[in-house]
């Protein structure tokens, strides 16, 4: 078996000290530019990899940020992760990805590999059950920048970027009433989980300032699946009263709706209208658009990912906390607008 070289090996080679090599190879100013490129590319020859979390022990700065979303097959999170690499892979850090698949023992595993990996930030998207728990708390006191996204927990100290989701929740039904729907329907995600209750929040407002009772028959919670969509559209249908409109707080939820509502031939939207949430890419791109709320995840990626910096470089003594809100925005489209 071929062992890995060492610093020792390129001092040896070079007749040279292995303080030197460490200097010329950490970029050390008093190393001059003709030691450090022949150090460097003895060391290339010689295949030597430095070992970064020995580094990061010796520098406290490991130049990785650990990024943790629910699920990384949703165009939203890839959308965020893609603006916080933007961001941060200029400024020399690398992001490690994981995925907690709403499950907390999962989440606290990947917060602990990432706290081991001596990461110099964590920007998280918590699960739904997350509270100010162990695994939040384990951060908070290893003192690591911790900058929560579009799912947070309102924490003292920690920043966070998010949208209006009442807003958004309000838009999409404000649409449907101004389009003549009076009977409403919505799609809620796990009301437990603050993004979904405010959405629904927003639903409801938008009917009392309308004038439109609330019917609790209309409201059903969901998981983000096309089936969920499917099987909650047919209880809607199965109604004496039926809904003449959906607004789903998921695109893949409102993309079950569509399915069901076709195999009972009715027409969308002159029958039933439909809202959905987040602006996944095939919402734009299916013969029926699908009216959604975009949540500008590119631009989310890239402020959390600033907020970040700004923490990390901050040299005063004042501690940097934000809480950012973006405005939702209602991208109208085939599935709601009637002729």
């Amino acid at each position: 078996m071929n062992q890995k070289s060492t610093i020792y090996d390129i001092a040896k080679k070079l007749n040279i000290s292995a303080a030197t090599v460490s200097r010329a190879l950490n970029n050390n100013p008093k190393i001059s530019e003709k030691t450090r490129k022949l150090v460097n590319d003895t060391a290339n020859e010689m295949n030597y990899t430095q070992n970064r979390l020995a580094l990061a022990l010796k520098s406290g700065k490991s130049n990785n940020v650990g990024v943790l979303v629910p699920r990384i097959d949703r165009n939203f999170f890839s959308s965020v992760i893609r603006g916080i690499e933007e961001c941060l892979y200029p400024e020399g850090y690398q992001v490690i990805i994981c995925q907690t698949h709403d499950d907390k023992n999962l989440e606290m595993q990947n917060i602990e590999a990432l706290l081991n990996a001596q990461v110099d930030g964590i920007l998280m998207s918590i699960n739904g059950t997350t509270e100010k728990d162990d695994a939040i708390n384990k951060i908070l006191q290893k003192k690591v920048p911790l900058i929560f996204f579009d799912r947070k927990k309102n924490i003292d100290g920690v920043s966070s970027v998010t949208i209006n989701d009442f807003d958004g929740g309000y838009q999409a039904t404000q649409h449907l009433i101004d389009q003549g729907c009076k009977k409403i329907a919505h799609l809620a995600g796990d009301l437990s989980v603050e993004i979904y209750k405010d959405r629904c929040n927003g639903y409801k407002q938008a009917l009392l300032d309308n004038g439109i009772k609330f019917n609790e028959n209309y409201l059903i919670e969901t998981i983000s699946k096309v089936e969920q969509g499917e099987d909650s559209t047919k209880k809607l249908l199965n109604l004496k009263n039926p809904p003449d409109s959906i607004f789903s707080s998921s695109d893949f939820v409102a993309l079950g709706a569509i399915q069901e509502i076709k195999k009972h031939s009715l027409h969308i939207p002159n029958d039933i209208s439909i809202v959905g949430f987040s602006n996944e890419p095939f919402t734009k791109f299916m013969e029926l658009s699908i009216t959604t709320v975009d949540q500008s995840p590119v631009e989310m990626g890239k402020i959390a990912a600033s907020v970040f910096l700004e923490q990390v470089n901050n040299s005063s003594n004042i501690e940097i906390h934000k809480k950012i809100v973006l405005p939702p925005k209602l991208l109208v489209r085939k599935s709601s607008l009637k002729n």
